[in-house]
């Protein structure tokens, strides 16, 4: 959902900031590059110690470089298969390392194994989500179905464990991450589904 309500609104508030980085000489690849590297350190380097609030908001701070590089490439005219191949590919290392980093902590010195379980499992799932489609897009399909898109699952996440961290109860991260992991595993079989729909048409 927010993936196609606030998408359009984002890139014209950072086009600015887009075309200062593009002055500056960086490009959308250095940017993506950049971005991932911010929301790993921001998710690996803080959740673990469990310094829930800085840490989401430097990934968040860092997220946002998914919007710029994208807004980059089209104001240079730099689009290209390549790129989309780099952004989507460093986009699940950053979403693995924000879910793995509270695997971390809750597998570790926060002692609390079912939080880690459900951290676990909306790593898997989200991988799955992606991979879904990828893999339905490689087979010349389409699999733009599911309600729970990488947007979602990301402000959801960092929402929820920035609340935490300024001192509101764990039972609400409890209860997000049991509801994105519900709402991953429902979209892979959408995704499922509506492939197999067009395979059964196809042939």
């Amino acid at each position: 959902m927010l993936n196609r309500f606030a998408r359009v609104f984002i890139n014209k508030l950072f086009t600015p900031l887009a075309r200062l980085f593009l002055k500056l000489g960086l490009s959308p690849d250095v940017v993506t590059i950049i971005g991932t590297a911010g929301v790993c350190v921001g998710a690996l380097g803080f959740y673990p110690r469990h310094e829930f609030f800085w840490g989401s908001l430097i990934v968040a701070v860092f997220a946002l470089f998914d919007t710029l590089d994208g807004a980059m490439a089209r104001l240079s005219g730099r689009s290209s298969r390549w790129g989309a191949y780099l952004d989507s590919t460093l986009d699940r290392v950053g979403d693995s390392a924000i879910f793995g980093g509270l695997v971390l902590w809750y597998a570790g010195d926060g002692g609390t194994p079912y939080l880690a379980a459900l951290a676990l499992a909306c790593l898997i799932l989200g991988s799955v989500v992606s991979y879904s489609k990828a893999r339905a897009e490689g087979l010349g399909m389409t699999a733009n179905v599911g309600i729970a898109e990488r947007a979602d699952r990301l402000v959801a996440v960092l929402i929820a464990t920035g609340f935490v961290g300024l001192g509101l109860p764990e039972v609400l991260l409890t209860v997000v991450l049991s509801l994105l992991a519900l709402a991953s595993l429902i979209t892979v079989i959408q995704r499922m589904l509506e492939v197999r729909r067009q395979a059964f048409e196809i042939a």
